[in-house]
C-alpha cells in the first residue's frame, strides 16, 4: 500500500483519463476527493492526457471555450464544440490501441462514452474516472470539494496532491512497467494515461498499480 493510501482522504485535481501515477497513488484511498473550486490551470492534466502511438507519445487535448479559461473556476469550465474533438480522440484511440490485447474488451463502453455530449470539463472528466474505476474493479468513495482551501495543513487526514503530477515531469521510480503496443519501436513510455495500462494489461492493471 502506498503511503498516501494509508490516509483517509486523497485530494486531487480533476483530470482527463488520469495519469498512471495518479492512479497508483490514489487507488487505495478510502475517499478520493476532486477539487472543483480552484481556478483552471493551463498545461496540466485537467484537459489533456497522453497515450502511446507508433512514433511516441500522442497528446489528446479537450478544447475549451474562451481560450484556456485561465480565470474560470474549474466547475464552470466549458468544453468547446467548435470542433468534433470526441470523434477525433476516438479515432486516435482506435488507431493506437486496436492491436492491444484488451481494447476490444473495453471498446463498446468506451465508444459510448465518446458519443455522449458534455458541456462542462469536470463532468467529462468524472465520466472518464467512473469508466476507469469500473474497468479496474475499484470503488472508492468519490466526492467533490465544497469550497476552495489553499492549504490542508490543519487536516492530517487529507493528503493534498493537487498539481502533484504535471505533463513532462520525471516519472516516479516505482511507475509500473508493462508491455506496450509499440514498445519495440519507441521503447517503454512511462506514466501515460491510465487508458494505456488498461488496454495493454486489462484486469491485471489493478495488480500493477498496487
Amino acid at each position: 500500500m502506498t503511503e498516501q493510501g494509508n490516509n483517509k482522504i486523497v485530494l486531487v485535481e480533476s483530470q482527463y483519463f488520469p495519469s498512471i501515477s495518479c492512479y497508483k497513488t490514489s487507488i487505495e484511498a478510502k475517499i478520493l476527493e476532486i477539487e472543483r473550486y480552484e481556478h483552471y490551470q493551463k498545461v496540466s492534466f485537467r484537459n489533456r492526457c497522453y497515450i502511446a502511438g507508433p512514433n511516441g507519445m500522442i497528446l489528446l487535448s479537450v478544447p475549451l471555450t474562451k481560450g484556456k479559461n485561465q480565470r474560470t473556476i474549474m466547475k464552470d469550465v466549458r468544453i468547446s464544440d467548435a470542433e468534433k474533438w470526441q470523434s477525433l480522440h476516438w479515432k486516435t484511440l482506435t488507431s493506437a490501441y486496436r492491436r492491444s490485447p484488451w481494447f476490444e474488451y473495453f471498446e463498446e463502453e468506451l465508444a459510448g462514452l465518446y458519443e455522449r455530449p458534455f458541456q462542462f470539463l469536470i463532468d467529462w472528466n468524472m465520466a472518464c474516472l467512473e469508466f476507469v474505476n469500473g474497468a479496474l474493479g475499484v470503488s472508492p468513495e468519490i466526492r467533490m470539494t465544497e469550497a476552495f482551501r489553499k492549504s490542508y495543513a490543519d487536516m492530517p487526514e487529507v493528503t493534498d496532491l493537487r498539481d502533484h503530477w504535471t505533463p513532462g515531469a520525471e516519472p516516479p521510480a516505482d511507475a509500473p512497467v508493462y508491455t506496450q503496443v509499440f514498445g519495440e519501436r519507441t521503447g517503454f513510455l512511462p506514466n501515460l494515461s491510465i487508458l494505456d495500462l488498461l488496454c495493454c494489461e486489462g484486469k491485471r492493471a489493478t495488480e500493477l498499480l498496487k
